[in-house]
């Protein structure tokens, strides 16, 4: 064999190659291991204190939030106790008699607790069905928008409401739906009073709280479709794509994501429908429909300074959405695989 020569114990040792010859390599059982670079593996993960060092500024500011979440979103979880307590103030926590469950058994024996419980459930369903799509639709229409600055001006006017406040959206709800001298009733000629009837409650609160949000809620998926490659539309329209098809079968499967993100954060506070809102609109006359939990915690609490009794309402009501968002988040992630033919 060339280059080689036999060794003494009759192996072969390779000879060396001459100048401007190609190398001999040596059997592969005979050549040494070659030692491993320095986190050249690619599962390597560096030290933790060495990550904290190199980027200590992000830490830093990491640090911040997760503070106040413990302070201000653990901490206080420790008064969830006295739901099973007859709390005292001057006994404090810990020194306030258990009780168990007698809280939640007088709540469920309550005469109001079913209706309560009913009232809740369907405002957050109707304003769930009823919102959550409106955005979506006003984003695919926007989307084929292509005068900029009518787009612009169309935004700013659907998002615009979002930042007035509940108390003044209230407050308009009083005076254009007044049975006296209100927009509606001037409109129409009549001399309904809106507010004081109950089944028409549910209908106020929610189309009042889709022309608040709405807007808002469009710039999340216009933001999502603004990321989409230009060149899908591109190719669709080679193909002879009409704009409906484009938006079935580019904008949609691109949104979907991202409706089902929202549908999850919204299942997950289906059950903490917006107390201010309610408590601002409520009449005598309305709480047919309009008394709900979050109403009924507030005037135990507050008002009657059942603190144990509204701490187990409360309790209740957060294990309901506990509930609801381990189930919407099943079916979301079931309803996500579905095409768009």
């Amino acid at each position: 064999m060339k280059n080689s020569r036999a060794a003494a114990d009759g192996t072969l040792v390779a000879k060396p190659a001459a100048f401007g010859a190609a190398p001999v390599s040596t059997p592969a059982e005979k050549r040494k291991p070659r030692k491993a670079a320095k986190n050249a593996a690619p599962g390597h993960r560096k030290p933790l204190k060495q990550r904290i060092a190199e980027n200590w500024q992000l830490y830093l500011l990491l640090l911040i939030p997760v503070i106040i979440t413990i302070v201000y979103k653990y901490g206080p979880m420790y008064g969830i106790q006295i739901a099973f307590r007859d709390f005292k103030a001057s006994r404090g926590i810990t020194g306030s008699e258990w009780v168990g469950l007698e809280w939640f058994e007088e709540f469920f024996s309550s005469p109001n607790c079913g209706r309560m419980i009913k009232n809740t459930v369907l405002l957050s369903l109707y304003s769930l069905l009823w919102s959550f799509p409106v955005p979506i639709i006003l984003a695919l229409a926007l989307n084929q928008l292509r005068f900029h600055k009518l787009k612009r001006v169309v935004q700013t006017v659907l998002y615009a409401p979002h930042f007035i406040s509940t108390m003044i959206i209230c407050g308009m709800l009083r005076i254009f739906l007044s049975p006296s001298g209100g927009l509606i009733n001037l409109i129409f000629g009549t001399s309904i009073d809106f507010l004081n009837q109950s089944t028409l409650f549910r209908t106020i609160y929610v189309a009042s709280g889709i022309w608040q949000e709405a807007g808002w809620g469009t710039i999340i998926y216009l933001a999502t479709l603004s990321s989409v490659d230009t060149a899908l539309y591109e190719a669709a329209k080679v193909d002879g794509a009409s704009v409906f098809q484009r938006i079935l079968h580019i904008d949609l499967p691109a949104l979907v994501p991202m409706a089902v993100l929202q549908l999850i954060l919204s299942a997950s506070n289906l059950m903490n429908i917006g107390f201010e809102k309610v408590f601002l609109l409520q009449t005598d006359l309305n709480k047919a429909t309009s008394d709900i939990i979050a109403v009924y915690v507030y005037e135990q609490g507050i008002q009657h300074a059942e603190y144990s009794y509204s701490t187990a309402i409360g309790l209740f009501n957060t294990a309901v959405n506990i509930i609801l968002l381990i189930i919407v988040s099943r079916i979301a992630k079931k309803a996500s695989d579905v095409q768009f033919v």
